[in-house]
């Protein structure tokens, strides 16, 4: 791997499929970013807790990866550099196909427009 990329790990599966803070309190997200250098899945700076953001400031994990089906770009936090894409990351690489955005559908408020950032 390239220095470009150091702080990835492609070995390292994600931590489920949704954002582990949002599931633990019961929480909702709009859409899920994964941790490449250690597979943590928190939601984006869009969604009220912006979890993804709070893993890199917490753990000093730099590179992100997009969560989201047909997308593979990744976010550098520490350089503030995005990527068209970047190495292949374990499997699964989103959240299931028919998980709702934002989601999960049980817990989104009816206002949730109001509630994003």
């Amino acid at each position: 791997m390239s220095e470009e990329f150091d702080g990835i790990d492609p070995s390292v599966p994600p931590s489920g499929a949704g954002c582990v803070e949002c599931d633990a309190a019961g929480g909702w997200w709009v859409h899920l970013r994964r941790c490449a250098e250690c597979g943590h899945i928190g939601c984006c700076d869009s969604s009220p807790s912006q979890h993804a953001t709070k893993h890199f400031k917490a753990s000093g994990h730099p590179f992100m990866q997009s969560y989201e089906p047909g997308e593979d770009w990744f976010y550098n936090f520490s350089t503030e550099e995005m990527y068209s894409g970047g190495p292949e990351l374990a499997a699964p690489t989103s959240h299931p196909i028919g998980q709702t955005v934002p989601g999960p559908a049980d817990r989104v408020p009816a206002d949730w427009q109001s509630h994003i950032h």
